[in-house]
């Protein structure tokens, strides 16, 4: 789901308690930092994280806050004001050594109390679900109380492009679950890799009756958008859920506990003195690092080395040069990086690193909202270690370069209730009538709501990376906010029909004949939009100076 959390900037706590109780009972963090999030060009919430007793939050709209300090689905969180899901901040905060998952949850709750005069109250609503039933025989085994919870395995992975443009193997996503009662593995079945495709965002509530734990498996393959060519046999989810556990997903208005927001602070309360002082600039270098050259016969793709990121230990293996200079300086694309010599994206190196102690960089508590690495923490560290072993010397600097700009033809949007919250999520809004993606071939439909034009600009890199790697500009002249929806095929799809049909055209020229629709095509028919291409200064990373080879360890 693509409605997650985003960056940094604002306040803090410090409890009266040394266990971080306050005198009214309810855990709170220590101290704690929270301020406005930097911009960023991938607007999604990062966390939490906890590592020996600092706790992060970053990019994270008051959505995000909510569903991570309540522990719910956002879908289920009603009312609140039109920013809930477009300001994002940063929570930094020390907590004792022995807090746990939930009791962190629990201070995050109180700090939304404290810092936003966050007030809610629990509610009913009736929300379109897909309802899970068994069958008359449910091919399911009772569980003997052996090992517990999902997971999950791909076979056929495809390492890359098929050579010479042939089909692409489906890959078969084996989910298997361990003494597993249904209402968990309903409300897990978002978080199935491959089943948003299926579900677009609509929740799955339990209604087969079946008591007790069980273990079971089932395989099915990804959607693929039409017009690519594939091997392999095609299992949808919903059949496969019917024929291999005689299970059954239907479309229904199911009334839903919901959390409804009453009121909420746009800024926080300021920062204490003694947070300031808590909570120094981060670490700038690794305490220890290892950079070898990938040795040229270790396989790439899913059968090859896997990154790896616990215990503040980073494995990064087979990474080009290119690529760790995009991760290190947040660069989104090609124009983004200059004189670059083409040996960066050749050679590659596998990076193996230990952050140092009290640096939060993994996710202990992932959830649907979250990303798991706090990549944030570790660029000022990968910066410092590419400048120091391989000699760079670099600026950022305003260059001209082929940046696009929103302008209006004969717009196609719809006036917003200004009452509503703005936002954008992937796939039609929870109570969206007729907004279904009927062609496949599109793969992305997008739904925004109460958003100016301005907004929408400025959102679209993060919407469409694939197509746009600068800032967007909005010349459009639309005043408000409107509602919109629009369809457009992942920039993959258009490069791999060209592959396989033989047409060398670029992504970006127009939409193929096997039904996929670039980005500026989508915005130009469906919405009356166009983004138009100039030259103008954009911040740019300069390469002044870098050695080939890397320094020893």
């Amino acid at each position: 789901m693509m409605r997650v959390c985003a960056l940094l900037c604002l306040p803090a706590i410090l409890s009266p308690g040394a266990f971080g109780e306050s005198t009214d009972g309810a855990p709170r963090f220590q101290i704690a930092d929270v301020h406005n999030s930097p911009h960023t060009t991938q607007p999604f919430a990062r966390g939490p994280f906890y590592t020996g007793g600092r706790y992060e939050v970053r990019f994270a709209t008051m959505l995000d806050l909510i569903c991570m300090a309540y522990h719910v689905d956002p879908e289920k969180i009603a009312g609140g004001p039109t920013w809930l899901e477009m300001d994002r901040f940063d929570v930094f905060a020390l907590v004792p050594g022995t807090s746990t998952a939930e009791s962190r949850r629990l201070m995050l709750k109180s700090l939304l109390a404290d810092r936003f005069n966050l007030a809610t109250h629990e509610d009913s609503k009736p929300m379109p679900a897909y309802v899970l039933t068994a069958g008359k025989h449910p091919q399911l085994k009772e569980s003997d109380g052996s090992g517990a919870g999902c997971d999950f395995k791909v076979e056929n992975a495809p390492s890359g492009p098929p050579a010479g443009g042939g089909p692409i193997t489906l890959p078969t996503i084996v989910y298997t679950c361990k003494n597993t009662g249904m209402e968990a593995f309903a409300a897990g079945m978002l978080n199935i890799p491959g089943s948003q495709q299926y579900f677009n965002n609509t929740l799955v509530v339990d209604r087969t009756e079946l008591k007790g734990t069980w273990d079971f498996a089932f395989r099915f393959t990804p959607k693929v958008p039409a017009g690519i060519q594939t091997t392999g046999e095609s299992i949808p989810l919903f059949d496969a859920m019917e024929k291999q556990l005689g299970l059954k997903l239907d479309l229904s208005t199911v009334p839903m506990p919901v959390i409804v927001v009453d009121g909420v602070s746009q800024k926080p309360t300021e920062n204490t003195p003694e947070a300031m002082k808590s909570f120094p600039p981060p670490p700038t270098e690794f305490e220890v690092a290892s950079l070898k050259p990938t040795p040229p016969d270790q396989v790439r793709g899913p059968n090859g080395p896997r990154p790896d990121i616990k215990n503040g230990r980073l494995y990064l293996p087979g990474i080009s040069v290119k690529n760790l200079i995009s991760i290190a300086w947040d660069l989104n694309g090609d124009e983004m990086l200059v004189g670059a010599p083409k040996w960066l994206e050749d050679d590659r190196y596998d990076i193996l690193a230990k952050a140092p102690a009290g640096v939060a960089i993994g996710d202990l508590t992932p959830q649907r909202t979250s990303v798991p690495v706090n990549i944030d923490a570790l660029r000022p560290m990968i910066r410092s270690l590419i400048t120091e072993r391989f000699q760079m010397v670099a600026h950022m600097e305003e260059r001209p370069v082929d940046a696009y700009t929103l302008v209006a033809a004969k717009p196609k949007l719809k006036k917003a209730d200004p009452a509503s919250r703005t936002r954008w999520q992937e796939g039609a809004l929870p109570d969206a009538k007729g907004s279904k993606n009927a062609n496949s071939a599109l793969g992305r439909l997008v739904t925004c709501q109460n958003m100016t034009m301005a907004q929408f600009a400025g959102l679209l890199p993060g919407i469409a990376p694939g197509y746009l790697h600068t800032p967007v500009l909005d010349a459009t002249g639309l005043e408000g906010g409107w509602d919109f929806t629009f369809s457009f095929s992942p920039v993959g799809v258009l490069r791999l029909n060209r592959t396989q049909n033989g047409d060398g055209s670029t992504p970006n020229e127009a939409s193929d004949p096997n039904g996929a629709v670039s980005l500026f095509d989508a915005v130009a028919r469906q919405l009356g939009l166009k983004l138009e291409q100039h030259k103008r200064p954009v911040s740019v990373l300069v390469i002044e100076k870098i050695e080939r080879k890397a320094t020893e360890n």
